[in-house]
């Protein structure tokens, strides 16, 4: 068989809701008693999972004829070894792009829609049937692509995590963080539920939800003499007013305390700002059990965050790569 390139073709998938189901409940049969009990339409399940299916036919059919393709579940990312020359396709939904593009150091990601009905896909710009074109124009370097700024978290041990839309920094549990964050201008002990940082691909994410959080609670938290002049405004009418978005490759990151704590030994004089290249964000915990820190919603692949424990935030030594 002819091949465009003898270069590896990754592609990325991950498990359906249906193939979570079936983990936990061994059969389908039983996943579909225990969701219609519940009232839930298990219908949706077997039609998303389906359509899944036959996109990663459609798209090994596809990719085959262009070069050597290896399957990769997301759960082996974390481990798996990357060549300098694989490119990489990434079929699924947008955060698994993000998963996979920490993973990775400098090779291409082309995101693929499986499903446009149901996905929104930021990230996904093209869909199966674009593959064929669009592989063989990355081969032939014909491609535009776009550049992604990632943020690092390094710990005083050595050990390092990259995230690609946010780091949280706390507590696993629903209890406070404590710990000293501290920059070239700022320097105080805190007390929160987490400092979130997040980078220009994650800015219509978690940090535009505390945005809005922030603005609807300041809007509504008014002295009695000023609600009546003030406008009830609902949380979906904010969404516009508020501009959380910045580049996907700004050269900064921002940074939030989420709900900080103010007491005796705590302070908030500082819960917002920015993370430069001259201007890192330093953290030392003073948690005895509990701290971690993980990246872009995966809190199973975090580093321990204890008592004596130095973590310096700063934009990432690598960027993503995303074809478009």
């Amino acid at each position: 068989m002819f091949r465009t390139t003898e270069n590896k073709i990754i592609l990325v998938t991950r498990h359906t809701r249906l193939d979570e189901l079936k983990a936990r409940f061994n059969t389908r049969a039983q996943a579909k008693f225990y969701v219609e009990q519940l009232g839930a339409d298990f219908s949706d399940y077997v039609t998303e999972h389906e359509t899944y299916q036959q996109a990663i036919e459609q798209t090994l059919l596809y990719l085959n004829q262009l070069g050597r393709v290896h399957l990769l579940d997301r759960r082996y990312l974390p481990n798996f070894i990357f060549a300098e020359t694989d490119t990489i396709v990434v079929l699924g939904q947008d955060g698994l792009v993000a998963n996979t593009l920490k993973y990775l150091n400098g090779q291409s990601v082309i995101g693929v829609n499986p499903d446009p009905r149901r996905y929104d896909g930021v990230l996904l710009p093209f869909t199966v049937q674009d593959l064929k074109n669009v592989v063989t124009e990355v081969f032939a370097r014909r491609r535009s692509y776009k550049t992604v700024t990632m943020a690092q978290a390094i710990l005083n041990n050595g050990l390092k995590l990259y995230a690609v839309n946010d780091l949280f920094i706390g507590t696993r549990s629903h209890g406070s963080a404590r710990y000293q964050i501290q920059s070239d201008i700022f320097n105080e002990n805190q007390s929160s539920s987490g400092v979130i940082v997040s980078t220009g691909l994650g800015s219509t994410g978690w940090f535009k939800s505390l945005l809005v959080g922030a603005n609807a609670i300041m809007q509504a938290w008014q002295p009695e003499d000023k609600k009546a002049s003030v406008k009830k405004t609902a949380v979906t009418e904010l969404l516009p007013a508020i501009n959380s978005q910045f580049a996907w490759d700004s050269d900064y990151l921002c940074f939030t305390v989420r709900e900080p704590f103010i007491s005796t030994t705590s302070t908030a004089h500082c819960v917002f700002g920015k993370i430069t290249p001259t201007s890192p964000l330093i953290i030392v915990s003073q948690m005895a059990e509990n701290g971690v820190v993980f990246s872009d919603g995966i809190e199973s692949d975090f580093l321990e965050f204890n008592a004596g424990t130095q973590a310096t935030i700063s934009i990432a030594d690598k960027q993503g790569i995303l074809v478009i």
